[in-house]
């Protein structure tokens, strides 16, 4: 689970998923994809089907769960009584994948504590918790197997599940597993009680599980003592990795499973609370599947009330999402997929012809003074002509770090704004101004609210109202429309592209990479008005 407190007024949010599809340099085009969407109905199988070249593509779905949950978690129950409580979300699962089979899906993913709820203690969740053993020792189909051991009343109906909708299944579940005093790590009480994900194959049997290595304020659950690298191949798409929540924002097991796997997609089962503007759950979705040109199939639970929605289905260059802070219910998100994502970077190799901004963004890199010689005219660009100094540099606080940062005014300009080692730079121009407040902003430092790790961020926001004191604040509306390049010189290869329009849309910046030790970000042609365009970059070894 990972919480986000969310701060600021009511938002108005999107009520609809959208899918968007986008060339690396093509203007967006956004559609209703075969979505039969309706916005307020209380159906909950929605979905989006896209179509693609079948032979390189697989089916997959994310389901975005409004799990029914336990009325009072501290309290003391019987198996008995969560097992009354597990099945009925588990009835809503089983819906789902055969809604998914009838559409052909290949693999069905299910959200993080979807099954039994969240904001337990170690002792109240024990009565919710299966017995796992491990599927690199033991080969186990618990549909077909039942008696085999006991308390795996959940593990045999995802099994089953799995069967009948023949396909492969994701699930998160909470484990046990008995240890003996003698294990130096083994907890007072005997057990180890893990915050599960596990892979069914579409005969039902057990494939692996993955124990969740970075644990979100969950006293409920233990830390592996080892982290798992978790990866499962799968007939239809090769190799496929796992991971949880909160783990995304750390190296392990996330970016080692990258590195070191040679995983190409990524199942993720998340109990995401939305932090605007640089953690909306779909934001750090898409951001991660374009930093590593991986596609991630993202799962969250559905409870608008505590700011949890945002699941879908992310490739480099484009989404199927469904994020809805109106609706009281949930969503099936069907895609088809490539089995080869082709990243964002590798579509950029063939470069264009270069345009007047990226030539200028390219002398300013190379230290040019930022002029042309016409002649023997010299002609500046009126941006140079600012003085950069005019521009008040403000601190403001945002995602509860302290940024500085300077305003963007103006129909065009080149800023910079510092601090510690981080600068960032924005050359921009736009074709209309606004009435609204954009802001420039720069943090390089430990984060160290809900979690502890550092990050260096480049970010251009729209600001909460007119006030440099509202930069940073909550928005999801905008209509401020750039044509920009951001970038920033980073200490760390690590660099995740945050783009979110107006309504919770995502964009996809046009091109993405380094020039002159400079990590840049370049977009023109946005589809709606900009919430956030920024460079979130995690130094690991500085946690």
């Amino acid at each position: 689970m990972a919480h986000a407190h969310v701060r600021g007024g009511r938002r108005a949010e999107s009520r609809f998923m959208v899918c968007i599809m986008s060339g690396a340099r093509s203007k967006l085009a956004l559609f209703l994809c075969g979505c039969y969407v309706v916005a307020l109905g209380a159906h909950t199988g929605e979905e989006c089907v896209a179509k693609h070249h079948e032979a390189e593509s697989y089916v997959a779905a994310v389901y975005e769960h409004p799990s029914i949950l336990s009325p009072n978690p501290l309290a003391l129950t019987s198996r008995q009584q969560a097992l009354e409580l597990m099945n009925q979300n588990l009835d809503i699962y089983e819906q789902q994948v055969m809604t998914a089979a009838q559409k052909g899906v290949q693999i069905i993913v299910f959200p993080e504590d979807g099954i039994h709820g969240f904001n337990f203690t170690r002792t109240s969740i024990y009565p919710f918790l299966d017995f796992m053993p491990s599927p690199q020792v033991v080969r186990w189909n618990p549909c077909l197997e039942p008696h085999r051991f006991n308390d795996t009343e959940v593990l045999q109906r995802l099994s089953c599940m799995a069967i009948k909708g023949d396909m492969f299944l994701v699930a998160n579940l909470g484990t046990k597993q008995p240890c003996h005093i003698s294990d130096p790590g083994c907890p007072n009480d005997g057990r180890y009680q893990f915050n599960t994900d596990v892979v069914f194959s579409n005969n039902g049997t057990l494939v692996d599980r993955y124990r969740k290595h970075n644990l979100y304020f969950e006293a409920a659950f233990d830390v592996p003592l080892k982290v798992d690298h978790t990866t499962f191949d799968t007939p239809f798409a090769g190799r496929f990795g796992v991971f949880t929540c909160f783990d995304i924002l750390f190296f392990n097991p996330a970016v080692r499973l990258l590195r070191d796997y040679e995983v190409k997609h990524v199942v993720y089962p998340t109990a995401w609370m939305n932090q605007l503007p640089l953690l909306a759950a779909i934001e750090i979705q898409k951001a991660f599947a374009v930093a590593f040109g991986v596609n991630v199939l993202a799962a969250n639970v559905h409870h608008p009330v505590l700011g949890m929605t945002g699941s879908g289905i992310h490739t480099p260059l484009k989404s199927f999402w469904y994020h809805d802070m109106e609706n009281p219910n949930g969503r099936l998100i069907i895609a088809q997929v490539a089995k080869n994502p082709v990243g964002l970077i590798d579509a950029e190799n063939a470069t264009g012809e270069m345009d007047l901004s990226h030539s200028k963004f390219l002398k300013i890199l190379s230290g040019d003074p930022y002029c042309e010689k016409d002649a023997q005219e010299v002609h500046c660009d009126e941006a140079t002509k600012w003085n950069r100094n005019a521009l008040p540099t403000f601190h403001s606080e945002m995602m509860y770090d302290n940024f500085t940062l300077v305003p963007v005014w103006g129909k065009e300009g080149y800023l910079h704004v510092c601090s510690n080692g981080l600068c960032c730079y924005l050359l921009y121009e736009r074709p209309t101004l606004s009435e609204e407040l954009y802001a420039l902003g720069v943090f390089d430092g430990l984060h160290t609210v809900h979690g502890t790790y550092y990050i260096q961020v480049c970010a251009l926001v729209r600001c909460g109202g007119l006030g440099f004191d509202t930069c940073g604040q909550e928005i999801t509306e905008a209509t401020g429309i750039f044509e920009f390049h951001l970038w920033g010189n980073f200490s760390t290869s690590y660099i995740f592209p945050l783009f979110l329009t107006s309504g919770m849309t995502l964009d996809v910046p046009d091109q993405l990479g380094w020039e002159n030790d400079h990590y840049f970000l370049r977009k023109s042609g946005l589809s709606s008005g900009l919430v956030t365009a920024a460079l979130y970059g995690r130094l690991y070894e500085r946690d």
